[in-house]
């Protein structure tokens, strides 16, 4: 496992109309082992901090760390696991060979993972391991992305609103999904996402990310134990978020 460190980040990005400053002085540690959020309107930078923990994307000033690592280094290491919210499948690869395609194109993690048989059970997919993607459903594309992003270890999962174009119930059944994977390998998890009841129902922590430039507004440490099926408590804490959204946290 590998913590995240943001240190004093500023990104700027030159446009015909001059520079737009994404972050400025941006801080966030994310505890090794822990479910992260992120949070806020569009346009305020989540996916570009996604990028930048990735190593897709060098801050103008600053640092990021996973661990004692460089984003590059923990990359180079297959210890970055990426989702995004569209699978991203070839569609001439059966299931079983779009997974495999992760372990062709990086080689295997320093970590020992899981046999491709064993994620496809895992994500429930026994049986459908020689379908081709048109064959899938929306939510089965998507777990084949799933144990795709899973099958070399990966010790930090970036997940950017993988389910957000999924129909409710399915989004619901991938989300038990997660959070059952999580807890079974601990990997550090930096989630976005723009629903709050979400974020409520998956994070140990929520950031709620907002302004130009882009700061923390608010962080909220949610402490309720899983799996969580309160609504009147997660209700609660998708209403204090949603506040913090508007602005009345600072």
């Amino acid at each position: 496992m590998l913590e995240i460190r943001i240190r004093h980040v500023r990104q700027v990005f030159s446009t015909p109309q001059g520079e737009w400053t994404v972050f400025e002085d941006l801080n966030l540690e994310i505890p090794s082992g822990s479910f992260a959020v992120i949070v806020g309107p569009s346009g305020c930078g989540k996916s570009t901090m996604l990028r930048m923990v990735a190593g897709l994307l060098h801050p103008t000033a600053g640092e990021v760390r996973l661990g004692a690592f460089s984003p590059e280094e923990a990359r180079a290491a297959r210890w970055i696991g990426w989702m995004g919210q569209s699978p991203a499948l070839l569609p001439w690869r059966t299931v079983e060979g779009n997974i495999r395609l992760a372990l062709e194109v990086n080689g295997r993690s320093l970590r020992p993972a899981l046999s491709i048989q064993q994620l496809i059970e895992l994500v429930g997919l026994r049986g459908f391991e020689r379908a081709y993607p048109h064959m899938l459903s929306g939510g089965m594309q998507q777990r084949v992305a799933l144990a795709r992003t899973l099958v070399s270890g990966p010790r930090v999962w970036l997940m950017d609103e993988p389910f957000a174009a999924l129909d409710a119930l399915t989004r619901e059944q991938l989300l038990e999904e997660v959070e059952r994977l999580w807890q079974q390998f601990r990997a550090t998890v930096l989630w976005v996402t723009h629903d709050l009841h979400e974020a409520a129902r998956l994070a140990d922590e929520v950031m709620v990310l907002a302004g130009r430039p882009a700061r923390i507004r608010a962080r909220f440490s949610i402490p309720d134990a899983r799996p969580r099926q309160d609504e009147r408590r997660i209700g609660e804490w998708v209403q204090a978020i949603r506040q913090a959204l508007a602005g009345g946290v600072r």
